[in-house]
């Protein structure tokens, strides 16, 4: 039995690991689960799944669960405390799925520690991938990708010699945006970005869908994850959502990995590697898929991709100051201060006027994520 953390459990990626674990029983012990601020749902998950600790990142609401729940179960909070919870020596493996910039502190903990990382959040990969891998080697800590598209990428890879790498096909669905001409984009509001047409996620990343920001964010998360060159890694448009990403080799040969629209598969298969087992989910049906439909990302329609191979090719600060203003116009606009259509000018701005700095240490990372995320405020500010 493998024990497990889920750090970021009342989120989408959190929820279908437990229902994974549900449907693998005898297979993984919940050792501890983490959650920002939903106690009711962490509450109803200790109940479950009885977990050794806990942690809340809001201290009253960490308090308020401590009153709530089983005798016996520690409660840690706040930023120190997911630290302390961490260092848990029962823990073999975490899975990681806190959202946003927020989970680049708790990585580099996992790391230290030594146990191995299910990893399903991009932004702490972009804003500070040369660190994090350089550290992962150092402390021979294997991370496994939970995104449908890099471990798609990954299993494509892996039994593969990775010098015969040519190029990554990273396949997006084109977001519920697709098929609308870009004068139109000016109408576009919360509803409609929110409508995704294939996957349920988070409001952030769905919006980052939408303005296929998530597609560039991955371009960046591929080229840490792989070593591959930004000249190496495509987008495609793949409406169906069935070919999760391939990879292209150097003799012409490409090799795909295929699969239903459902997070719980790459979950499962980070969680249980390197054992395939059996899930309940149904395979694809290949008579009734019908035909399969790839085509170029438009890159007039949806600059956010452009701004995002800027970083990809300059590195340096640069992909943590694109991230940073993306998260703050995102947040803005999930509140309706801000129009959709804004979002990538937000990020143009704030990218044109950075002074970038190569081989940044990590604290001129978080120096970067701050100065980014005060222009961008001024920014929107001028928009507004």
């Amino acid at each position: 039995m493998r024990n497990i953390a889920i750090l970021g459990s009342s989120g989408s990626i959190g929820e279908n690991t437990l229902n994974v674990v549900r449907n693998l029983p005898g297979k993984f012990r919940v050792i501890a689960l983490s959650a920002n601020s939903d106690i009711d749902k962490l509450s109803r998950q200790v109940k479950e799944f009885k977990p050794a600790c806990v942690c809340v990142n809001d201290l009253s609401r960490a308090r308020a669960l401590s009153k709530t729940i089983k005798p016996g179960v520690k409660v840690f909070a706040g930023d120190e405390g997911l630290r302390e919870l961490i260092k848990d020596k029962r823990i073999d493996q975490f899975m990681f799925s806190i959202s946003g910039t927020a989970a680049l502190s708790p990585l580099l903990s996992a790391i230290e520690s030594g146990r191995d990382i299910a990893l399903a959040n991009k932004e702490a990969l972009v804003m500070a991938g040369p660190i994090i891998t350089r550290l992962s080697a150092k402390k021979k800590v294997r991370i496994i990708p939970v995104d449908s598209e890099q471990s798609a990428i990954w299993q494509c890879l892996k039994n593969e010699d990775k010098l015969t790498l040519k190029n990554i096909y990273l396949t997006a669905s084109g977001g519920p945006f697709r098929k609308l001409k870009k004068r139109d984009l000016r109408r576009a509001g919360l509803k409609e970005v929110l409508a995704h047409p294939r996957w349920k996620m988070g409001r952030k990343i769905t919006v980052d869908s939408a303005t296929l920001m998530n597609k560039g964010l991955e371009v960046l998360e591929a080229m840490f994850l792989f070593g591959a060159r930004a000249s190496q890694v495509k987008v495609l448009v793949h409406p169906e959502a069935l070919v999760h990403s391939m990879v292209e080799f150097v003799d012409g040969v490409v090799i795909g990995q295929l699969s239903v629209t459902d997070m719980r598969i790459p979950i499962q298969y980070a969680l249980t590697y390197p054992e395939r087992l059996a899930s309940p989910l149904k395979g694809i049906d290949f008579c009734k898929t019908g035909a399969l439909h790839f085509e170029k990302p438009d890159f007039t329609k949806f600059p956010c991709l452009g701004l995002a191979y800027k970083a990809a090719r300059e590195l340096g600060t640069l992909p943590c100051v694109l991230n940073a203003a993306n998260e703050v116009a995102v947040a803005e606009f999930l509140k309706e201060k801000l129009k959709f259509i804004y979002i990538p000018e937000v990020v143009e701005k704030v990218m044109r006027i950075h002074k970038n700095k190569p081989a940044p240490a990590l604290s001129d990372i978080w120096l970067a994520d701050e100065w980014a995320r005060i222009e961008a405020r001024k920014v929107i500010g001028e928009l507004n």
